[in-house]
């Protein structure tokens, strides 16, 4: 089984790419879609709707900023299940709000009652204005602390602070993280899963391609691909099983959307 836990419908160098999305998810067994930081959230959050109503391999996450929208299990309930979306994304950077603001506080509240899953998109590209003192994972803690049964998904390892995403995997139970692989940065891969795999957090990382920005069968390739790279060389390998247990993990079954 594999499901790509990071895919979006939109990219600014392509617009709108719903068939190109469409034809990428028949390739899986499933996959994650957010919906796209944007001001007009409502519209946004419809389309994704509609698009998840059409593919029956997505499975949508709404987004919500708790500093502006409804708080409330019923306005939250709106907002996502009644739309057969089965989370949020939070873009807590770009709009510029404290993970643990009270309104976001009051939003896991009801979120962990309604039993969503929360996905914290914290990572590049960032906008001039964006407030990167609020994408660093480490803020999530308190987050996960007082909510142990909330489903926490942290973005690309919490890039660039994937020190800080790696102490949460081996802190929390219930904070999981995506592992976008960029097959561009090799280095970079190689040192996330080389520390993952050495402090042990292997079993809460997911596989996320980033689509449109990298393709999923790239990124297959790459990540499975690390063990050849480093033939006659010293560095330190992972097992080939581990590399492949992050791609082929029953994330739909793990989240209880099976």
């Amino acid at each position: 089984m594999i499901i790509d836990c990071h895919t979006h419908l939109q990219c600014p160098e392509r617009g709108d790419i719903r068939t190109g999305h469409a034809d990428m998810c028949e390739q899986l067994d499933g996959c994650f879609v957010m919906a796209g930081l944007s001001n007009d959230r409502d519209t946004a959050n419809q389309g994704l709707a509609d698009y998840v109503a059409s593919n029956p391999k997505a499975y949508g996450f709404a987004n919500i900023n708790p500093v502006e929208d409804a708080v409330g299990a019923k306005g939250v309930k709106n907002l996502t299940l009644d739309r057969k979306l089965c989370g949020a994304v939070l873009y807590c950077g770009e709009n510029q709000f404290h993970p643990a603001h009270s309104q976001a506080m009051r939003f896991y509240e009801a979120a962990q009652q309604l039993g969503l899953i929360i996905y914290f998109h914290n990572c590049p590209p960032y906008s001039p204005d964006a407030i990167l003192d609020y994408a660093q994972p480490w803020l999530i803690d308190e987050v996960a602390r007082t909510f142990p049964d909330l489903k926490i998904i942290i973005s690309r390892m919490g890039m660039p602070f994937f020190w800080q995403t790696q102490s949460l995997l081996a802190k929390h139970d219930n904070v999981y993280a995506d592992l976008s692989i960029q097959p561009q940065r090799i280095w970079q891969n190689y040192n996330v899963v080389v520390s993952a795999y050495e402090a042990g957090v292997m079993d809460k990382m997911l596989f996320g391609s980033g689509f449109p920005f990298a393709e999923p069968d790239a990124c297959i390739e790459t990540l499975l691909g690390f063990n050849r790279m480093l033939t006659n060389t010293n560095l330190p390998q992972v097992p080939r099983e581990k590399l492949r247990s992050i791609v082929e993990r029953d994330t739909l079954t793990l989240f209880g959307l099976k």
